[in-house]
């Protein structure tokens, strides 16, 4: 019987660590890919990472956005001033409080993002196609844990719970 779980804990960590190597594979091969889309419409990698937050969420708040992008307000500010001056974003005043600001995706500039993603969100719908309702939802469920995992292991290393490995001395 112990032979049994034995090899049952094997193949789980066995396809725990494919897992784990095929995420990442997926984050090199989008980042690559979201490369390849910001040279094709001109913005900078982050700018364009913060383009796709205010068209999931938005409209945002700048603070509610830097925090989103993890990025430092200040830096968000020369990323929002890039956005704005070519067109991509608007910012307005919060119709609940005036003295609050929105920022805002302007849709005609967006198509042009979501044509440069049509090919692999034409071969995403053609995977999904695949799998059926149960196999989808369980996919769906690790995909949201795991971007929770990791959006926990971020704020942990930004809050400094998380020491960074001790420095290599050089002989």
């Amino acid at each position: 019987m112990s032979s049994v779980s034995s090899t049952d804990a094997d193949g789980r960590r066995r396809l725990t660590k494919q897992i784990k190597a095929s995420l990442r594979d997926l984050r090199n091969e989008l980042s690559i890919l979201n490369r390849q889309v910001s040279n094709q419409v001109a913005v900078k990698d982050g700018d364009l990472d913060c383009l796709d937050l205010i068209g999931r969420h938005g409209p945002l708040s700048p603070s509610g956005l830097a925090r989103l992008a993890g990025v430092h307000p200040a830096t968000l500010t020369g990323i929002l001033d890039r956005l704005e001056r070519d067109g991509w974003v608007a910012r307005e005043r919060d119709v609940q409080d005036r003295r609050a600001v929105l920022v805002r995706a302007l849709p005609q500039r967006s198509r042009e993002v979501f044509h440069l993603y049509s090919g692999m969100n034409a071969a995403l719908d053609e995977i999904c196609a695949g799998y059926d309702q149960s196999q989808l939802e369980l996919l769906a469920d690790f995909m949201r844990r795991a971007a929770d995992a990791g959006k926990n292991a971020a704020q942990k290393l930004a809050d400094g719970e998380q020491a960074a490995p001790p420095k290599r001395s050089r002989p």
